[in-house]
């Protein structure tokens, strides 16, 4: 992993990432048909493993001010991991060579942890939220971008914001749209 951290997806080779894990490039490849595949299975470890239980549908229940704020607060600190973030950024950099690459991220990150929060929005018709996948889309969008910017643009060196702060800013945004 450590090798498409230092050395972008594009300057990885096969032989780089066998030789800094110790083995041979045939054991790689008895793993992983090739580079993609073996750059598909860091990206599952580090998000779909790390995150899947916390954003899971069956993760999506309790009254939705204590819901969205813990979903904030495990996304931020989950996501500010130093190898997570390096990881992100290799993805940043090598999306226009490799769209396919920020696509994976796109799906196994953003896509399942929108569609669980929507599914629990459709479920909880009380809040009256007419289109609960854009709310849902909002909600994880306006977390991604205050990652981005606060950590991978060095944001929090210009225009500083405390997690807490926009947190709370953002669930009452949130729920503002809400009919209870």
């Amino acid at each position: 992993m450590q090798v498409f951290l230092s050395q972008g997806y594009a300057g990885t080779s096969m032989d780089r990432a066998a030789a800094a894990a110790g083995v041979s490039k045939q054991t790689i490849y008895s793993h992983f048909q090739d580079k993609e595949g073996l750059f598909t299975a860091l990206i599952e470890r580090v998000t779909i493993n790390r995150m899947q239980f916390d954003f899971c549908a069956e993760a999506m229940h309790g009254e939705p001010a204590v819901l969205l704020r813990r979903l904030a607060n495990t996304f931020l600190q989950k996501m500010t991991d130093e190898e997570y973030l390096a990881l992100l950024r290799v993805v940043i950099a090598e999306s226009v060579r490799f769209p396919e690459l920020a696509q994976l991220y796109t799906r196994t990150v953003i896509q399942r942890a929108q569609h669980s929060l929507s599914v629990y929005f459709k479920s909880h018709l009380e809040l009256g939220i007419e289109d609960p996948e854009a709310i849902a889309r909002i909600f994880w969008g306006s977390l991604v971008s205050f990652l981005v910017s606060q950590e991978i643009l060095y944001g929090k060196l210009v225009m500083p914001m405390e997690k807490e702060r926009f947190i709370t800013n953002l669930v009452e945004l949130v729920l503002s749209h809400t009919q209870s």
